[in-house]
């Protein structure tokens, strides 16, 4: 088992997730940033620097990445070896080789998903499947087997997206902030909006998860992680945990059993 400090880091389409660990390789600082494609390898180094020093802690010697967002993640990535000397290890299916991706192409695997793949295998002791609900610019629910399989999954388009959409489309309609109404039956354009959108995503997400456990042959644990999953908590009937440093957690194990 490798020893940290350790930085994860994953590159989302909206936003980019980083955490640091300590020696033990336990997540001690997190960071949430906007994705920004514009940005150049220098300007993630003042960035980065800039989350360091507000914290209060050292750059670590080595760092792993996933990235969905090609350009963003090569900038990361040239930023943290050339301007911090930080040995830099970047996720795909073609350096995991004990990895089973059971899709027609393998190496369409997303590297977010690879990392999500590690940071189920903790819930994998009593049950045969994890099912993980990522909630970001898409909804992603990726199912989890023993033996580190990627069987497959679902990709929907996220919440938020949904919401932008419908407000683009429909411009007397108020923007509103995604959060549960007191009720599904809605009394105000507001409430009425919030509960098409949070309501009625949560049915969505709970009857595919619902269908992808018809369909696998054993027992499946829902979990949900990503930056809408707290909206949805107590609101999603079929999510049995809710985790939201899976991800990142997923990234270090990688990087730590690789």
């Amino acid at each position: 088992m490798r020893q940290g400090p350790l930085l994860a880091v994953d590159v989302g389409n909206t936003s980019t997730v980083l955490g640091l660990t300590n020696d033990a390789l336990q997540l001690t600082h997190t960071w949430r940033i906007r994705t920004n494609r514009d940005l150049l390898p220098d300007d993630f180094a003042l960035t980065l620097k800039g989350l360091m020093d507000l914290s209060e802690v050292a750059t670590p010697p080595c760092a792993v990445l996933s990235s969905v967002a090609p350009p963003v993640g090569q900038n990361l990535k040239l930023a943290l070896e050339r301007h911090f000397g930080v040995r830099t290890f970047e996720v795909t299916a073609e350096n995991l080789h004990d990895v089973t991706v059971e899709l027609d192409d393998p190496r369409a695997i997303g590297a977010d998903r690879l990392a999500n793949l590690f940071g189920a295998e903790r819930y994998l002791a009593d049950r045969e499947f994890v099912i993980v609900v990522d909630f970001g610019t898409s909804t992603n629910f990726d199912v989890i087997g023993r033996g580190r399989r990627f069987l497959g999954g679902v990709l929907a388009t996220g919440a938020q997206v949904s919401a932008d959409a419908l407000f683009a489309r429909a411009a007397k309609l108020p923007r509103v902030n995604l959060e549960a109404p007191p009720s599904a039956l809605g009394k105000n354009t507001v409430h009425a909006l919030q509960s098409g959108l949070v309501f009625g995503y949560a049915e969505m997400v709970d009857g595919l998860v619902r269908r992808l456990k018809t369909e696998v042959s054993g027992d499946a644990l829902a979990v949900a992680t990503g930056g809408f999953s707290r909206t949805v908590e107590g609101v999603c009937r079929e999510i049995d945990v809710f985790d939201d440093t899976l991800t990142l957690r997923g990234l270090v194990e990688l990087w730590a059993t690789r």
